[in-house]
C-alpha cells in the first residue's frame, strides 16, 4: 500500500519494527485459534468410551489450551510494543519535518493559514497516523491470515457444515464492502474538513472573547462556531443513517450463523444416524465461526483507520507542499542599504488581480519613505516584498544592487527589522521577549533599549521587572505597551533597514506620543519604508508615495504634495477634519 511506503519514510532507524510487529501479530492469530481446537478435542474425549486415558488426554488438552491462549496474548503484546515504537517515531518525525518545512515557508504563508488550522493539521493528523500504526496495522496480518486459516479448519471437519457457516459470512462480507465503499471515503474527507473548520472557528472565537464581551455580541460572534458544529453534526447524522439498515442487517446475519448450522446438522443426523460425530462437528463450528466474524469486523476498522491515515497524510502534505522561497546557489552579501523597486508586479497565489502593478521607486540609504493610500491599495504588500514575505512575480526588489532573491534568508533577516500593527509577544518573560531581537545581547544593552523604547515606566510598575512573564502566569499588557516592548526588541536588533507598518494606528494619544519617540530612536540613521495610517506621522519624512491599486499616483514631500492639490491633499484635508471631531450633545467641529 502506498500509504505504508509514505509512513515508512518517517521510520528512521525503526523500519524493521513494523514487519516484526506484523509477523508476531500473524503468529499470535494462529496461536489464538489453537485453544478452540483443544477445547474441541476435550469435548471429543468426553464422547469417547475409553475413559481410562480420556482424563489424561483431557488434562493435557486443557493445559495446551491455556498455554496457547496465554502465548497468543503475549505475542500480540510484543507485536503492539514493536508497532508502538514505530508509531512514536513516525509521529515525532512527522511533526518535526512538518515544522521544519513550516519555518521555511514564505512569511506570507502565515497570513493565509490560521494558527488553529496549522495546529490541527500537524498535531491531530500526526496522532491519527500513530493510532493507525500502533493499533490497527498490527491487526492487518491477523485480518488476512485468520480467514485463510479458518477456511482450512472449516473444510477439515465437515465440508457440509463448513458451507453452511460460510453463507452468513459471505453475506456479511458483501454488506461490509458496500458500507466501506466510495461513500465512506467521501465521508472521511468531509469529516476531516469539518474538524479543521470547527478547530479554526473555536480558536478564533476564544481569541476574540475580549472584543466580543466589550461589544456585547456574544450570540452573534458565536454564530460561525455554532454553524461549524451544526454542519458537522448534520453531516455525521446523515452518514450514520445511511449505515443504519446495512449495519443492522450485518449484525443479525453475522450473529445468526446458528440458524444456518442447526438445520443442516439435523439433516445430517437424520441422513447418517451418527449424531455424536455431527454434534461434535457442530460444536466446533459454533466455536470457530464467531472468530471469522470477528476478523471481518477488524477488517472494517482497519479499512476505516486506513482511510483516516491516508487523509491525514494527504492533508499534511497539502499544507507543507507550498514551495519554500528559492535559495540562491551563490548568495550575495548586503553591502549597501538603499532599497530599489524596479518595475515590480505581484499577484497573490490564486488571484489574477495585481496587488502591485509595475511599481518603481528608490529609497536612498538612511532616508525614510512613507506609503499612504486607501485600505487595500497595496501598501502592506509592497512593504512585505522587501523582507520576502512573498517574491515579486515580475521585476526586482533590490537592497543596494542585489536582488533580495539572491540574498541568503539569514543575511536578509539580519539586516531588516519589521514592526507591524499586530504585535506578537511570547508567553515568557519581558526580558526574553526583548532578547529575541538579539539573543547574545547583554543585560546592559537590554536596559538601554528599554529606555530608548520608552518602556521604563512599564518595567518599573511590575513586581518582577524584566523577569515578569506575559500571560496567565504573569501580567497582561495594553496594546500600546505591547507595541513599545516590540519596538524595544526591534531597536535591540539594530538592523540598518526598517520596514514599519504604522505602529501608532490603534493606540491612545499618550501611547502614541511615547511610541513616536521610540520610533525616532529605532529609525535614526536607518533606511525606512513606512506604511502610514495617520498622516500626522509622515509630515517630516523624506518622501511620500501615494499608492492606489498597486501603483504610485503621486510622489513628493508633505509640502510638495499639498501644493499639487491631488489625492494626497484630499486625504490630508479629510484627516484634518477627522481629528477635529468631538463628542457632545451634538457631534460638531471644534
Amino acid at each position: 500500500m502506498r500509504i505504508l511506503s509514505k509512513l515508512q519514510a518517517y521510520m528512521t532507524g525503526r523500519k524493521a519494527l513494523l514487519p516484526g510487529a506484523l509477523v508476531l501479530s500473524a503468529i499470535s492469530t494462529l496461536t489464538g485459534m489453537l485453544p478452540f481446537i483443544f477445547i474441541w478435542l476435550i469435548v471429543r474425549e468426553l464422547f469417547t468410551i475409553d475413559t481410562g486415558y480420556a482424563q489424561l488426554r483431557i488434562n493435557t488438552y486443557a493445559w495446551w489450551a491455556m498455554g496457547t491462549a496465554i502465548g497468543g496474548v503475549a505475542l500480540y503484546f510484543l507485536a503492539l510494543t514493536l508497532s508502538h515504537l514505530a508509531a512514536f517515531r513516525v509521529e515525532t518525525n512527522m511533526r518535526r519535518q512538518a515544522m521544519q518545512k513550516i519555518v521555511r515557508m514564505p512569511l506570507g504563508f502565515f497570513d493565509k493559514n490560521t494558527s488553529g488550522r496549522i495546529r490541527k493539521i500537524i498535531d491531530d493528523n500526526a496522532s491519527i497516523t500513530h493510532m493507525f500504526l500502533a493499533h490497527q496495522l498490527p491487526d492487518l496480518a491477523g485480518t488476512i491470515l485468520m480467514p485463510l486459516a479458518t477456511l482450512v479448519l472449516i473444510f477439515a471437519f465437515d465440508w457440509r457444515l463448513g458451507l453452511a457457516c460460510l453463507v452468513p459470512i459471505i453475506i456479511a462480507m458483501i454488506l461490509m464492502s458496500l458500507m466501506m465503499g466510495g461513500t465512506g471515503q467521501k465521508f472521511m474527507k468531509s469529516y476531516m474538513n469539518s474538524l479543521e473548520e470547527m478547530n479554526t472557528e473555536a480558536v478564533e472565537y476564544v481569541r476574540g472573547i475580549p472584543v466580543v464581551k466589550v461589544f456585547q455580541q456574544t450570540v452573534f460572534s458565536f454564530k460561525n462556531f455554532h454553524n461549524s458544529i451544526m454542519k458537522y453534526r448534520n453531516m455525521v447524522i446523515k452518514y450514520t443513517r445511511l449505515w443504519e439498515k446495512p449495519m443492522s442487517t450485518y449484525t443479525v446475519v453475522i450473529h445468526g450463523f446458528v440458524f444456518f448450522l442447526v438445520p443442516i446438522a439435523i439433516l445430517l443426523i437424520g441422513y447418517s444416524g451418527n449424531y455424536a460425530n455431527v454434534l461434535l462437528n457442530l460444536f466446533f463450528y459454533i466455536l470457530i465461526t464467531p472468530v471469522f466474524g470477528q476478523s471481518i469486523m477488524r477488517s472494517m476498522y482497519l479499512n476505516q483507520a486506513l482511510g483516516q491515515a491516508k487523509e491525514a497524510v494527504n492533508r499534511m502534505e497539502e499544507l507543507t507542499d507550498v514551495e519554500a522561497l528559492p535559495l540562491a546557489e551563490n548568495p550575495k552579501n548586503i553591502s549597501r542599504y538603499d532599497i530599489c523597486f524596479k518595475e515590480v508586479s505581484f499577484s497573490y497565489p490564486g488571484s489574477v488581480q495585481k496587488a502591485v502593478d509595475n511599481l518603481s521607486f528608490n529609497i536612498p540609504a538612511g532616508k525614510t519613505v512613507a506609503l499612504v493610500g486607501a485600505s487595500g491599495s497595496g501598501k502592506t504588500t509592497i512593504a512585505r516584498l522587501v523582507p520576502r514575505f512573498w517574491d515579486a512575480g515580475n521585476g526586482q526588489v533590490c537592497i543596494g544592487e542585489t536582488d533580495v532573491k539572491e540574498i541568503a534568508p539569514k543575511e536578509l533577516m539580519q539586516h531588516v527589522s519589521f514592526v507591524f500593527q499586530n504585535t506578537k509577544l511570547f508567553k515568557t518573560s519581558l526580558l526574553e521577549n526583548i532578547r529575541y531581537g538579539n539573543p547574545s545581547a547583554t543585560i546592559e544593552a537590554i536596559e538601554r533599549v528599554v529606555d530608548l523604547a520608552q518602556c521604563r515606566e512599564i518595567i518599573n510598575k511590575l513586581p518582577d521587572g524584566l523577569n515578569t512573564k506575559i500571560g496567565t502566569e504573569g501580567t497582561y499588557l495594553s496594546g500600546g505597551e505591547q507595541q513599545r516592548i516590540a519596538l524595544a526588541r526591534a531597536i535591540l536588533k539594530d538592523a540598518p533597514i526598517v520596514v514599519l507598518d504604522e505602529a501608532t494606528a490603534f493606540t491612545d494619544p499618550e501611547n502614541e506620543h511615547l511610541i513616536q519617540q521610540a520610533l525616532g530612536k529605532l529609525t535614526e540613521g536607518k533606511t525606512v519604508l513606512m506604511i502610514a495610517h495617520r498622516l500626522s506621522s509622515v509630515q517630516n519624512v523624506d518622501s511620500i508615495l501615494v499608492i492606489d491599486k498597486g501603483k504610485i499616483t503621486e510622489q513628493g514631500t508633505h509640502k510638495e504634495l499639498l501644493k499639487k492639490q491631488g489625492m494626497y491633499a484630499n486625504m490630508w484635508n479629510e484627516y484634518q477634519k477627522s481629528v477635529q471631531w468631538t463628542i457632545g450633545k451634538e457631534a460638531q467641529y471644534v
